[in-house]
């Protein structure tokens, strides 16, 4: 009773606020009205406010990966596609820079083919990048008008930094995004973390299980996450199947995929656990060395 009611104040809120209200932020209210944490209360949400207006969480996941986006210098955002990891980071992103809190921002991303062999793209380097960042393209222009998106790109206020070309760099007074780094070697993660500079916050954001990287090659932002998790000054934002805000269908199928990984592992554990059978002596003249009597 208590959950519906604060979803019904908080729809209610956006309407004197002059703010649509459509299913989506139906479902919204009605998430954030089953939020725990009392720091938390729908009336004091965290915001990014952008010139497109004000971004709110859509989720309690959302919610706190918002605040360690507005309190940490760097951030880890883990989790399935569709929780908003992306798409948030950029909203900061965009809400930092144009308020003049820092001086640009550098969006970069592994270029690896989710399961497919791409072969040649023709154009200069940005055009052979373009591809794989366009989901980050297409979050920069729900934030701001593209012409401004263009003029900015055109003046280094907004820059693609493909990940390999990034070594030997200092980024500083920067908001950076690495995407899909699950898709990142360890040497790569660590050099890109390593290009942290002064006045700058770093995002990086993946998906473990969509890990593209030839067979046997370890995650880089595995590897990561066991390595600085702990580290004062370094935040872990972790989402799970109940922060997805794409189409109902998209937590369903990521909750089916965790059932049958689940399932599998099940298998395996018992398959291990399973009692060996004894090996049965040879007899027989093999019992002999295979040598017959004479």
């Amino acid at each position: 009773m208590e959950a519906a009611q604060g979803a019904i104040n908080g729809l209610y809120a956006k309407l004197q606020r002059g703010e649509a209200v459509g299913p989506s932020e139906v479902d919204a209210a009605i998430r954030m009205a089953e939020i725990e944490d009392p720091r938390l209360p729908l009336s004091d949400l965290p915001a990014i406010r952008t010139k497109r207006g004000a971004i709110g969480p859509r989720s309690p996941g959302q919610a706190t990966y918002m605040d360690l986006l507005a309190r940490h210098e760097m951030v880890f955002a883990l989790g399935p596609a569709g929780t908003g990891k992306t798409y948030l980071a950029v909203a900061q992103a965009v809400a930092m820079l144009t308020a003049g809190k820092v001086d640009r921002i550098v969006l970069s991303r592994p270029a690896v083919e989710a399961g497919e062999r791409l072969g040649f793209l023709p154009g200069d380097l940005k055009e052979k990048v373009d591809p794989y960042l366009r989901p980050l393209y297409d979050a920069l222009h729900d934030m701001m008008p593209g012409d401004q998106v263009t003029r900015r790109m055109g003046t280094g206020e907004i820059e693609v930094a493909p990940l390999a070309f990034m070594r030997g760099r200092t980024l500083a007074h920067a908001f950076v995004i690495l995407d899909e780094a699950q898709n990142t070697t360890p040497v790569q993660m660590k050099m890109f973390l390593t290009r942290m500079g002064e006045g700058t916050r770093m995002v990086i954001a993946g998906d473990l299980s969509q890990v593209d990287l030839p067979a046997g090659t370890r995650s880089g932002m595995r590897d990561a996450l066991e390595t600085v998790e702990g580290v004062p000054g370094i935040a872990i934002a972790r989402f799970d199947k109940r922060d997805v805000v794409r189409h109902p269908l998209v937590a369903r199928i990521v909750e089916a995929y965790d059932q049958r990984t689940a399932a599998e592992g099940d298998t395996a554990r018992r398959r291990r656990a399973q009692p060996q059978p004894d090996a049965v002596a040879p007899t027989g003249p093999a019992a002999v060395g295979g040598q017959t009597g004479k």
